[in-house]
């Protein structure tokens, strides 16, 4: 039996990911991985049993990175606006210091493995932000709507300008470019929206 070998199993991972982004789901195939990471097909069964797997492998390693950095400095008792400013920095932080996860997930956002992932995950950031949410509604900061629309007025905004900001440009194909200045401008109206 083969050992696994980390450095190739990075590598795999990296070439996955390059290669589902640019090629996407359909496009996508363990022969052409095995070519772009410069490693025999065989070798890629020693990490994943099929693609399936490697894509829901993809998306818990990098989900759980998505998470880690999303809870730093995090606390479900902060004021509403303190924890989701800070939610948005961590955010914000994660996706434009790793684009090519961010463009990954945007694309399994898309098809039956977000599901699958999403309830592979550990459920801590689900408790954590339920905590939150509850803990603003009680104290009065955070007015009561379904979830779907809590999260499309708190964060829906937020990836947009992340989006803006990997096109290089904004609707109408004007220039755009990530600014802290125009998060906190966006972030502002998103807690107005959101007080009671």
């Amino acid at each position: 039996m083969r050992t696994r070998n980390e450095h190739k199993e990075q590598l795999v991972e990296e070439k996955a990911l390059e290669l589902l982004v640019t090629h996407g789901f359909d496009g996508f195939s363990m022969q052409k991985l095995a070519k772009a990471a410069n490693v025999s097909p065989a070798t890629l069964y020693i990490y994943y049993k099929d693609k399936e797997d490697l894509i829901t492998q993809l998306g818990m390693i990098h989900g759980t990175k998505m998470v880690d950095v999303t809870l730093e400095g995090f606390d479900p008792h902060m004021s509403f606006e303190e924890g989701l400013r800070l939610q948005w920095r961590n955010r914000a932080r994660y996706w434009l210091e790793n684009p090519m996860e961010a463009k990954f997930f945007d694309l399994l956002s898309h098809t039956p493995y977000h599901k699958v992932i999403a309830m592979k995950m550990n459920d801590r950031f689900r408790e954590v932000m339920t905590v939150f949410g509850r803990n603003a509604v009680e104290k009065n900061e955070l007015v009561r709507v379904p979830f779907e629309v809590y999260w499309s007025i708190a964060f829906a905004p937020l990836y947009n300008l992340i989006r803006f900001h990997f096109e290089g440009q904004s609707k109408g194909g004007k220039p755009f470019t990530w600014s802290d200045e125009i998060m906190e401008q966006t972030l502002s109206l998103v807690i107005k929206a959101l007080k009671p």
